[in-house]
């Protein structure tokens, strides 16, 4: 069983949602692409740029300006801004740098911040990926579904 069926497997019974900035969609993807998934996964919003963030999904600009995008405040922001917009009982966001640039806050390429909210709290995860662009978003997408797993399942 592949980890997308595991993730909807945990959580028959509940809707998840998705908040992505660095994978564009990959997760849904990845959800989507399992037969009967409509019964969990309810959609997300692909959130690249500051302007979505703050302006769809409600992450404080404030965070964005001291922390930067990437960063543990505004992932835990972008999960709890798509469980509220989206009405889910679950959401998973990402927010990191897959390359070809670090950041002007000091992050390297592959650091991605995680978050999965729930109505328990919020769980926020630092990773540092390692490769090209396409593995870290791909390592991104898997880490994700790690962490609904852990924190839900």
């Amino acid at each position: 069983m592949n980890l997308s069926c595991e993730v909807l497997d945990a959580l028959k019974g509940k809707t998840l949602v998705t908040a992505e900035s660095l994978t564009g969609g990959g997760i849904g993807q990845a959800l989507t692409a399992v037969p009967g998934s409509s019964r969990v996964y309810k959609g997300g919003v692909i959130c690249y740029t500051n302007w979505v963030k703050a302006n769809i999904l409600g992450v404080p600009q404030a965070d964005l300006d001291r922390y930067g995008p990437v960063s543990a405040p505004v992932a835990q922001a972008m999960a709890q801004g798509a469980r509220r917009l989206l009405r889910a009982d679950v959401a998973v966001a990402v927010t990191g740098l897959a390359g070809p640039d670090g950041d002007e806050f000091g992050h390297p390429v592959g650091t991605v911040f995680l978050a999965c909210d729930w109505a328990e709290g919020t769980a926020v995860e630092q990773c540092l990926f390692r490769g090209g662009r396409e593995a870290v978003r791909q390592q991104t997408i898997e880490a994700a579904l790690g962490l609904v797993l852990r924190t839900i399942g």
